[in-house]
């Protein structure tokens, strides 16, 4: 498998970015923060807080896929599923790489970004596989 360390990072800020554009407070974590990456609050100081349980804050996990041709699939950990408020998974799709002699040069589209809440993560979680993916 390919690794990519500036796309993963450059994910972070994509999420940061678009979650800004909504108006909405964003924080990145310190680089191998465990559990989350990205701290979001409400622009508004009078305000108690934000999301489901209206917290002052949420953490946020982001996972990132370069591959247009991916499964869809991706790993967390079972230890880490109670360290975060909501994951975004960003299938960044650079273009397709896995069948066969693919180089990345085709298949090349927009990313698309999925918004999923650390419930629906713990409800879909495999943990008995041995990279514990959410499918």
């Amino acid at each position: 498998m390919l690794r990519f360390p500036v796309l993963s990072e450059g994910t972070e800020y994509l999420v940061m970015g678009h979650l800004m554009r909504r108006n909405i407070l964003t924080y990145k974590a310190p680089p191998m923060n465990e559990g989350y990456d990205l701290i979001c609050i409400h622009p508004d100081p009078r305000r108690d807080g934000i999301g489901l349980n209206a917290s002052p804050s949420l953490r946020i996990q982001v996972k990132s896929s370069y591959a247009t041709d991916y499964d869809r699939a991706f790993p967390i950990k079972e230890e880490k599923l109670d360290c975060f408020d909501f994951l975004v998974v960003a299938f960044l799709n650079v273009g397709n790489f896995l069948a066969g002699a693919k180089d990345g040069k085709s298949g090349s589209r927009d990313p698309e970004f999925y918004t999923l809440s650390s419930d629906f993560i713990k409800e879909h979680h495999d943990k008995k596989s041995v990279w514990q993916k959410v499918r």
